[in-house]
């Protein structure tokens, strides 16, 4: 789309007109034309009386007392407005993971719910786009980045996968296996019937299932011990079995098959601490009925509780060692933050020195479609006098290939504004240019290249005392080298040898129905069981030391060597981006000054150049210079003016660029990093009462 000239508007351009149009001096982009008063506000009251009847409408017909229009315009009035309340809302809505809203008793074991991603724009867009054209000012391109931005969008996450890292070392290192309910059928208390009689005497039957199935805990892969598990964890299993089982030996059993039902409850409560040690309560009842004639108690019910306490005396041990993996994600919280700040600071970077890019590439279409003008007025002039006889054949072919070369300058200054333009698009939409409002829209910039009177510069080494303060990315690496330094304490506590202390207690019972009359104190069922539990009838307590060490213990002298090694390259890198900040500094305070000077001499030669092809024009009229002459001091000038123009994105860049180095980016742009973090933009844009800025 492409500005239209006083009185005309985009319905009244026909296909193909267009490039016509760009050619015509008083059309060009970079002053695009506004209606006539007349024009403006007969649209603007159609509009107005359209919005008024759009919300009578549906007043009407929330009221059910439709008066003034059918049902279809009622229901595609209610479409528009249920379709831009779905947008607004999915613009607004949060990208954090919601809680499921249950009882505490629940929560824990129901998964979040994760918003879909934002793919729709802002409002701000649409609100920015008239009549195909997208009128856009340094502030409104800044804005709409922000919002709008895939890239920061997509960096907004980071920060919230930081926090549920944090969360997840907070629960500790990984849960221990849990044993297979399946290893529980058929288990028995030792000495509780003949199986349990078997076991107790270090015998068993081949071909029994009453034994218990081994288990054992996950192998993790870790540098360093890995810390316990923090969060509580509780367990229970319930198994009930019916065993036949043929007896070769029925010594014992005086039957031949032996039939077992086997009631088995296991329970048990496990947490970890921060100092290497962890605590485990344990809970299990045995019932047991079986059809062996041996059998004093049948049935017989055997429960158990008991509670051990293990720690950690070398490897494994401290608050600093257990804890490291929550201090770094504490950390990596909050560089997250600062990596997040880098990320906006590249993208407002990027955006301007593209939005003042497409506004130089307006200033060299302008130039080019001036020295077309220039070209072709000679042309004109020249042909009439060749007709007259006082010029030559060749003098005509001179001017008209001035014409030819400034047609193709002016193309290729054309479709750099495009490409420029097209990639300022993809920065400042979610959807780039798959968006075909955006994409057919003309971009103007409201906004020309200044260059200040002075730069006002501080000395050098304020400057780079501003830089080491403000840079994100060196806080990061920074942060980086207290992270490492926290992750090697576990490689030389991994050094140790292993010295565990462990202790604790347990408390049994048995109790069951005697076949025959007998006075025996263990005649009676499962509440005479836990009886003799709680009474600690049957006690057992346990201590002592576990001791392991590797001979050489090369993997973990290996494993800290190189933790070490890796350390010490992440503190010379940082040194070295801090020793690179001052040569940063000097480099893009000379670049700013260079391009200062050479706008400076670039607007100087441009004028010089208009100057003399002036003067070689008059000494043609006179008859005292050639066409010749004329056509190279248009060229001198063409490229005089593309000089300049380059000088002043040269300028822009290298201002952009200082300020980046600084750190100061978003300072200078007034771009709050609250704004950028939540995707909304408190600043409202709205268009000027004539959108075209002045033609330099």
């Amino acid at each position: 789309m492409i500005p239209l000239p006083h009185g005309r508007g985009s319905d009244d351009v026909r296909e193909g007109e267009a490039p016509q149009l760009l050619r015509d001096r008083s059309i060009l982009p970079f002053k695009p034309a506004r209606p006539s008063r007349d024009r403006r506000e007969r649209h603007d009251t159609a509009r107005a009386f359209r919005y008024r009847s759009l919300w009578s409408r549906l007043g009407e017909w929330r009221g059910k007392e439709v008066r003034h229009c059918r049902g279809s315009e009622c229901g595609v009035a209610l479409g528009l407005c249920v379709c831009l309340a779905s947008l607004l809302q999915a613009q607004d809505s949060s990208i954090e993971p919601v809680r499921p809203m249950k009882p505490a008793i629940v929560r824990p074991y129901l998964a979040p719910t994760t918003p879909p991603v934002r793919l729709n724009n802002s409002s701000r867009l649409g609100s920015l786009i008239r009549a195909g054209i997208l009128y856009l000012t340094v502030q409104d391109a800044i804005a709409l980045a922000l919002e709008d931005n895939i890239d920061l969008e997509s960096a907004r996450y980071n920060p919230l996968i930081a926090a549920w890292n944090l969360e997840r070392s907070q629960a500790g290192g990984a849960l221990p296996g849990v044993p297979s309910a399946a290893g529980q059928a058929g288990s028995v208390a030792n000495g509780q019937g003949v199986a349990g009689s078997q076991a107790a005497a270090g015998v068993g039957n081949g071909g029994s299932g009453g034994g218990a199935g081994s288990g054992g805990n996950a192998t993790i892969s870790q540098i360093g011990p890995i810390a316990q598990t923090l969060d509580p964890s509780i367990q229970e299993s319930s198994v009930f079995s019916h065993i036949t089982t043929p007896e070769a030996n029925a010594t014992q059993s005086v039957t031949s098959v032996l039939v077992d039902t086997t009631h088995v409850h296991t329970a048990s409560l496990q947490e970890g601490f921060l100092t290497g040690g962890s605590v485990t309560l344990s809970y299990s009842d045995h019932y047991l009925e079986e059809n062996a004639a041996t059998d004093v108690f049948n049935p017989t019910s055997a429960p158990n509780l008991g509670i051990s306490v293990q720690q950690n005396l070398l490897r494994g041990f401290g608050i600093g060692v257990n804890q490291r993996t929550i201090n770094v994600n504490k950390i990596n919280l909050q560089t997250s933050d600062l990596s997040f700040k880098t990320q906006v600071i590249d993208t407002v970077a990027n955006v301007l020195i593209q939005y003042y890019g497409l506004a130089a590439d307006y200033e060299d279409l302008r130039a080019k479609q001036s020295a077309l003008d220039t070209a072709q007025r000679f042309f004109e002039n020249t042909r009439r006098q060749e007709e007259l006889g006082a010029l030559s054949q060749l003098d005509v072919i001179t001017a008209q290939s001035q014409v030819a070369s400034s047609q193709n300058d002016l193309v290729t200054s054309e479709t750099n504004l495009r490409q420029d333009e097209l990639q300022l698009k993809n920065v400042l939409s979610r959807t780039g240019v798959t968006d075909r409002a955006l994409a057919s829209a003309r971009i103007v910039t409201l906004d020309r290249i200044t260059i200040p009177d002075t730069d006002d510069l501080a000395p050098l080494e304020d400057l780079v005392k501003q830089a080491l303060a403000n840079r994100a990315d060196l806080a990061v690496q920074k942060a980086g080298i207290t992270t490492a330094e926290i992750s090697a304490l576990g490689t030389k506590n991994g050094v140790l040898p292993t010295l565990t202390a462990f202790g604790g207690e347990s408390l049994a019972g048995l109790a069951g129905t005697a076949p025959r009359n007998l006075n025996l104190p263990l005649v009676g069922g499962f509440g005479t069981a836990l009886a003799e539990v709680f009474r600690r009838d049957f006690p057992t307590q346990r201590v002592g030391v576990y001791f392991q060490a590797p001979i050489g213990n090369r993997q973990a002298q290996a494993d800290y060597g190189i933790d070490q090694l890796q350390l010490r390259q992440t503190q010379l890198a940082t040194e070295k981006s801090i020793n690179q900040v001052v040569v940063d500094v000097s480099n893009s305070v000379i670049a700013v000054r260079q391009a200062r000077v050479r706008h400076e001499a670039a607007a100087k030669n441009r004028e010089l150049q208009q100057k003399l092809l002036d003067a070689e024009q008059r000494k043609f009229l006179l008859g005292a210079s050639t066409p010749y002459n004329v056509t190279q001091q248009q060229r001198d000038l063409a490229v005089a003016a593309a000089t300049e123009v380059s000088s002043l994105a040269s300028y822009v860049a290298a201002r952009m660029s200082l300020d980046q180095t600084l750190g100061i980016t978003l300072e200078a742009n007034h771009v709050s990093i609250d704004e950028a973090r939540s995707g909304k933009v408190g600043r409202t844009s709205s268009l000027p009462v004539d959108p075209a800025p002045t033609a330099p």
